[in-house]
């Protein structure tokens, strides 16, 4: 039954004194009331205007700011903004073709109009940033017409759960055999958006290792045991050191060591390692773990991109170097709700499915996952507005 609008009006007055004393989560907590909002008031013929014509010529609309530099020529002109004619000027797009664009960007939000002027806004300038155009690039190119395969490719499949890491909607959208990744190294252009999407994708988000989600201080640091092994945490897959670096800067004061692990490609990628205040080391996360009795390893993003099976022996690697009673593991992963799903975990859900034939998991998956390679779940951290909790295991007993 609908949630009836006076009720969503009364949570939204609430939620906002909560974002007025800047609560966490209230933010999202508002994003999400305006979603409720507008289902409970849009009848079906302005659903089907909003989903399927305003908000793909939105995505086109994006993908053309990117090329013609649209966003960045608002925000250099700063609060004065731009007339059409110079607009037109400086992006070389005809004037009335331009205007037509940039009224659909007014009516969605992303740009205003004043004076006779078009203006930036913070999301505008926000989006003119190089991370958010490589990942409008990607988004438009990549995934866009993946999805927009979905319904063909579950058709012609009988709608069956495809499971083939080379054989999934991804690759009949973009005619390849290779799986996501390596398609990706075949395509360098992509990767580079891709690289940046990844970054944009968690930028504005708490880290794990933040004050108020996992308790580092009380779960890693005290009880921390040098005599055991120096090392205080294990960044398996952790790629370039983005959390190894960010992680080292907020708790610089502690003495374990800090030792980021990954393919030795990627390892040798990194520039200037002796000055980076961790270690790093090539490993395969398919082989048994080299460092033993480390206090914590953490997989951020790791599991989520592999199959019950392997990410069982993911984990089954892992337990010969655990000390009993004192490491931890740490998987910083989506945990889907099945009562009140959100929009950011569905979302990457349905990346999985589209690019990589995976899930992402419930709780209940997650402890079926832990249990089957024979450690112990422990606890779920969450942070409010944050798609990813941190789900703590150990060495069964």
């Amino acid at each position: 039954m609908a949630t009836p609008v006076s009720s969503i009006l009364q949570r939204i007055a609430a939620a906002g004194k909560a974002y007025e004393s800047e609560e966490l989560g209230s933010r999202e907590s508002l994003i999400e009331l305006g979603r409720d909002l507008v289902a409970a008031l849009e009848i079906p013929s302005e659903f089907l205007q909003r989903s399927f014509w305003a908000e793909p010529a939105l995505s086109a609309h994006c993908k053309f700011a990117v090329q013609v530099k649209l966003f960045q020529h608002l925000r250099d002109a700063g609060e004065t903004g731009l007339s059409s004619e110079e607009l037109g000027e400086k992006t070389g797009v005809d004037v009335v073709l331009l205007q037509r664009i940039m009224r659909h960007l007014i009516a969605m939000k992303i740009v205003t109009f004043s004076d006779g002027k078009f203006k930036r806004t913070a999301l505008s300038d926000g989006l003119a940033a190089e991370n958010y155009q490589k990942s409008i690039d990607f988004c438009y190119d990549v995934t866009r017409p993946t999805f927009n395969g979905f319904p063909a490719y579950f058709k012609k499949g009988e709608y069956k759960l495809p499971t083939s890491l080379t054989d999934g909607p991804f690759q009949a959208a973009h005619g390849t055999d290779l799986a996501f990744f390596p398609w990706l190294v075949a395509t360098p252009p992509h990767l580079d958006e891709f690289g940046n999407f990844m970054s944009a994708y968690r930028a504005g988000k708490a880290n794990w290792y933040d004050p108020q989600f996992y308790p580092v201080e009380e779960r890693l640091i005290n009880g921390f045991d040098p005599k055991n092994n120096e090392v205080l945490l294990v960044d398996v897959g952790g790629g370039r050191g983005h959390d190894c670096q960010l992680f080292t800067n907020r708790h610089s004061s502690t003495s374990g060591k800090v030792i980021l692990q990954d393919q030795e490609e990627v390892i040798a990628s990194i520039q200037d390692k002796d000055k980076l205040p961790f270690q790093s080391q090539a490993h395969d996360f398919f082989t048994p773990q080299p460092i033993k009795g480390a206090r914590a390893y953490s997989l951020h993003s790791i599991l989520h991109d592999w199959n019950d099976e392997e990410g069982i022996k993911i984990l089954e690697n892992l337990k010969p170097a655990l000390t009993p009673g004192y490491s931890r593991v740490l998987l910083n992963e989506i945990v889907l709700s099945e009562e009140h799903p959100t929009l950011a975990a569905t979302s990457m859900d349905m990346m999985m499915l589209a690019h990589f034939a995976v899930r992402e998991r419930t709780e209940a998956d997650w402890k079926a996952v832990i249990e089957k390679a024979g450690l112990k779940f422990v606890k779920i951290y969450n942070y409010p507005g944050v798609a990813e909790s941190v789900i703590e295991a150990e060495l069964s007993a």
